[in-house]
């Protein structure tokens, strides 16, 4: 079987699960936390692989990778998923979480990149433009690159608006060498 089945399995049942019991939005912080420290510390993905490592331990280590104090549900399914052996796909699973929670609740991932930081008020107005161009809520996240210049790159979905002053000078650049 393959790595994307099985992860979207699991992940399927665990969003079930966790949509029954009205844990779905705690889950998925959690299995964002799982996801950022497989990704943070590649040394996890080691251990947790580690066939002489006991059960208990990467019990443990799992836990740990989700956050303080996770779910009942999450710890019950990580121990599912030691108990199956299928420790080795679990970054897949947590990643699957994600991405059928945000199909389900209809959560749109945006980038706004800024030369400089902008205030809370104006990424609020570009949050709330989004949403109200896309019909669902948006996680946004902010990015400063002085590198732009000035203005602002704003991308969301399958959307990009580049409204950056480096982009504009490479227009006119462009156009001037024709």
């Amino acid at each position: 079987m393959d790595i994307g089945v099985i992860s979207t399995r699991y992940a399927r049942a665990l969003l079930k699960s966790a949509t029954d019991a009205k844990l779905e939005d705690q889950v998925y912080q959690e299995m964002l936390t799982v996801a950022k420290s497989y990704a943070d510390v590649p040394q996890l993905r080691q251990a947790v692989d580690n066939p002489m490592l006991p059960r208990e331990k990467k019990q443990m280590l799992l836990e740990t990778a989700a956050g303080q104090a996770p779910s009942q549900l999450t710890c019950s399914f990580i121990a599912l998923v030691l108990k199956e052996g299928r420790e080795p796909v679990m970054q897949f699973m947590a990643y699957s979480y994600v991405t059928l929670y945000r199909k389900q609740k209809n959560v749109i991932r945006g980038k706004l990149t800024t030369a400089a930081r902008v205030s809370a008020d104006t990424e609020q107005k570009m949050r709330r433009m989004v949403e109200s161009k896309t019909l669902g809520s948006v996680e946004f996240e902010t990015e400063v690159n002085p590198d732009i210049i000035g203005g602002f790159i704003l991308e969301y979905d399958t959307y990009r608006m580049d409204a950056s002053v480096k982009t504009k000078l490479n227009t006119i650049l462009n156009q001037l060498k024709k």
